[in-house]
């Protein structure tokens, strides 16, 4: 009996992997971009600041409205390109979902890093710098130049992962 329990001492507690902050928030935004409405694309973003949620977007029509799930999708009657012509469209974006939630309850974004799906387009980009998000981090592409553009000028760290 000795014998093993002097065994199990040397035997390190095996640990288990946690994913890093920025992964975690990365695959919240994921979970998020499930409630998508949108018929083309999901997109799920989440604002954080000092490892809190202060408001989590997703892509779809405004608050009570018809989803284009229901409605269908005008763009896509269209054959408007993707990133193009954004005012055709009854959703909005994740990302401006998100800074709209936590105005509404009062929270103020300044100083929160964005993490998000996909990389913002430059409407999103103009809204992110007047909310003062300071880091945007992105899963996939959809890259818009204007806005990539937009945020370097506004010294807004951008990161892919």
């Amino acid at each position: 009996m000795k014998k093993k329990k002097e065994a199990a001492a040397q035997d390190p507690i095996p640990k288990k992997e946690r994913p890093s902050w920025d992964d975690y928030f990365m695959d919240i935004a994921a979970l998020v971009a499930r409630r998508s409405t949108c018929l083309r694309r999901d997109v799920g973003a989440v604002l954080v600041r000092d490892r809190r949620i202060l408001a989590t977007g997703y892509n779809g029509a405004p608050s009570g409205l018809h989803h284009c799930l229901d409605t269908g999708c005008l763009r896509e009657q269209l054959g408007v390109p993707s990133g193009e012509r954004h005012e055709l469209c009854r959703g909005l974006h994740a990302e401006q979902n998100a800074i709209i939630q936590a105005a509404l309850h009062g929270v103020s974004v300044k100083g929160a890093q964005l993490y998000c799906t996909n990389h913002p387009c430059i409407i999103c980009a103009k809204m992110i710098v007047n909310a003062g998000i300071i880091k945007i981090t992105f899963r996939d592409g959809y890259l818009d130049h204007m806005a990539k553009e937009m945020l370097m000028e506004a010294e807004i760290e951008v990161e892919q992962r």
